[in-house]
């Protein structure tokens, strides 16, 4: 595909609607600036050689001029000495050369109009290439901010988890710290019935020897 088809191709293209159909927008867009700017530059380097040919094509241009204006002053001399032959072959190559110089000039004209109209292409590839590096800037900066929220959902989501971790281990330590006190309760309580009832028992065995 030659590198006019290709800019024809980029230019007509509608970026938004290609990204709506992509699978990973950040990765295809990348892919487009990357093609584009290659594009870019064969467009330029293009541009560039028409510019040297235009260039060159108006000194050639120039020369003949000048080769014209020779020979119509040798043509001049010529009738001056007497020599109406030099005259008319001096006249001849005049001829020839100003017919050179005609198809020199329509190149040049139809060079330069290519040249405005490549370098129009290069603005509008340009203005192409800046659009889509900010759209990729922004998608860039959608997926920071999706990734920024969804740790944030997680970090949340973790401080969530163990203060319901610590919110259930202190549950459990006042169970235990619960039931430790009812243990204690309990012995101690065991231990003054077992009290109650030797003293009772002694109190019987005396009464019983007093009998």
């Amino acid at each position: 595909m030659g590198v006019f088809t290709r800019f024809k191709d980029i230019i007509n293209a509608n970026i938004n609607s290609l990204l709506d159909k992509a699978e990973d927008p950040e990765k295809m867009l990348r892919l487009m600036i990357s093609d584009m700017e290659d594009t870019l530059i064969e467009l330029k380097s293009s541009c560039a050689s028409r510019m040297a040919e235009e260039i060159r094509l108006s000194k050639k241009i120039e020369a003949n001029r000048e080769c014209i204006d020779r020979w119509q002053n040798r043509a001049r001399l010529a009738i001056e000495k007497g020599k109406e032959d030099l005259a008319r072959e001096a006249l001849i190559e005049k001829k020839n050369v100003m017919e050179t110089l005609k198809n020199e000039m329509d190149s040049f004209n139809e060079l330069k109009e290519d040249v405005e109209e490549a370098k129009k292409d290069i603005k509008s590839l340009e203005d192409k290439i800046e659009s889509a590096k900010l759209k990729l800037k922004t998608l860039e900066e959608r997926e920071k901010r999706a990734q920024a929220e969804a740790r944030r959902a997680q970090d949340d989501s973790m401080k969530d988890h163990f203060e319901k971790m610590e919110e259930r281990i202190n549950r459990m330590k006042s169970w235990n710290d619960l039931n430790e006190k009812e243990n204690a309760e309990d012995k101690f309580r065991k231990m003054e019935r077992d009290e109650e009832i030797e003293k009772e028992l002694t109190k019987m065995k005396e009464e019983a020897k007093k009998a």
